[in-house]
């Protein structure tokens, strides 16, 4: 006796294996390009052009004696100097999201009475972030530069060493 072939289970495996495989692959596809992947860098041959610019003030930060702690507790951000014993009248801080771009943000901030600079987000900042900090007046006799890669909250003070090989 014999059956019809779509009465047959070993038909109907042989046709859905591939067939799933197809439907996979096409949402694949869409979704790879209705979502494309944003570059952190946009302009990353003179990013990489920089490099030895930013190598030279991070240099001119360890002379300098420049050393940063920071915490980040409850979304209060506190950044005390700890290093040379100098007023900054503003400290330019950037974080650097390593793959979301639209996380990115910049913050100026000024001492208080301590000589501490202090800011209270409005939402929580966590994960992995590169730290970048600059001082206000960025001339060439004062150009200096401290990065760090942290992972956020940080209930201790870390520290922020100026570091010529973290210039990437």
């Amino acid at each position: 006796m014999k059956t019809s072939w779509y009465r047959e289970p070993w038909a109907w495996l042989v046709f859905t294996l591939p067939f799933t495989a197809v439907v996979a692959g096409i949402t694949t596809y869409i979704i790879a390009n209705t979502n494309p992947d944003t570059l952190v860098i946009g302009e990353y041959y003179k990013k990489g052009k920089a490099i030895n610019l930013e190598v030279s003030k991070i240099k001119n930060a360890q002379k300098l004696g420049m050393r940063f702690a920071l915490q980040l507790t409850n979304n209060k951000l506190v950044i005390k100097p700890t290093g040379i014993e100098k007023i900054f009248p503003l400290l330019n801080i950037t974080f650097s999201h390593p793959t979301l771009e639209e996380k990115d943000f910049y913050l100026a901030l000024t001492p208080d009475g301590n000589g501490y600079f202090r800011h209270t987000f409005d939402h929580n900042v966590t994960g992995k972030w590169k730290i970048t900090l600059t001082p206000f007046d960025n001339t060439f006799d004062t150009s200096w530069k401290i990065l760090e890669t942290i992972n956020l909250p940080q209930n201790n003070f870390i520290d922020l060493i100026p570091d010529p090989t973290k210039a990437q």
